[in-house]
């Protein structure tokens, strides 16, 4: 019998707080007054968006994870496929469900140039070193989603916060390939503290644009996404 945690650890929900800050930078400075309703949709539509792409990169790795992973919700048979599959096609409908909430109908253009992004990249990450850029583009994308969601446009400092996540998630990305190919992972865990990092660079530009407050709430999310790991891995 498949357990909410299984599922909770097949969705790497640790990783969430990650997603809510970069919708909150792009809600700030989108150029539209703030609204808890609009964020809380766009928050939850691209939570769902990354928990199927976290799934469905399970289901495509699932033959290699048996070896190199075998303790994954999908080889350890804690899951199976088909079920992955259902939850993956159900978190992908209710994304683009939400985003049918805001009267922008460009947004779910954008929210399905995300979709595919996230498919070539579950889909080739293992063979295409490039693959990063894959990556670095479905993070950016969040902001592009949200931006287009609440004012039909990308306004300057959403498009400069998205490019220096996308940036980031590069590093991140490049980092990781880096600790695979070594014959002992680091001793100090650089990746996990890199994902949390994520909420603090939105923090950080929003303090540097908006109000030195908003570096709390980036500090807040990178708190919270490092007591998820203890929990629930995020890599």
């Amino acid at each position: 019998m498949t357990t909410l945690k299984t599922y909770i650890e097949l969705c790497r929900i640790s990783n969430l707080p990650t997603v809510w800050s970069n919708v909150l930078a792009a809600v700030i400075l989108s150029g539209e007054p703030f609204s808890w309703g609009a964020f809380s949709t766009l928050a939850l539509s691209l939570s769902l968006f990354y928990s199927a792409g976290m799934a469905l990169n399970d289901i495509f790795d699932a033959a290699i994870d048996r070896i190199q992973r075998p303790g994954r919700p999908i080889p350890s048979g804690r899951i199976t496929p088909l079920a992955a599959y259902l939850l993956t096609g159900g978190l992908f409908v209710a994304a683009f469900a939400l985003l049918f909430a805001f009267s922008h109908r460009s947004a779910v253009f954008a929210g399905f140039v995300l979709l595919v992004l996230i498919i070539l990249y579950d889909r080739y990450h293992k063979g295409h070193p490039s693959s990063v850029l894959l990556m670095a583009a479905c993070r950016a994308m969040v902001y592009v989603v949200s931006g287009y969601a609440l004012a039909g446009k990308i306004s300057g400092a959403v498009l400069t916060v998205a490019l220096i996540q996308f940036g980031y998630i590069v590093c991140i990305s490049v980092t990781a390939r880096y600790e695979n190919h070594r014959s002992t992972p680091f001793t100090f865990p650089v990746i996990p503290l890199m994902l949390a990092g994520i909420c603090l660079v939105d923090g950080i530009f929003l303090a540097a644009v908006t109000s030195p407050f908003w570096l709390a709430a980036g500090v807040c999310g990178m708190l919270l996404t490092l007591m998820g790991q203890r929990f629930v891995r995020g890599d």
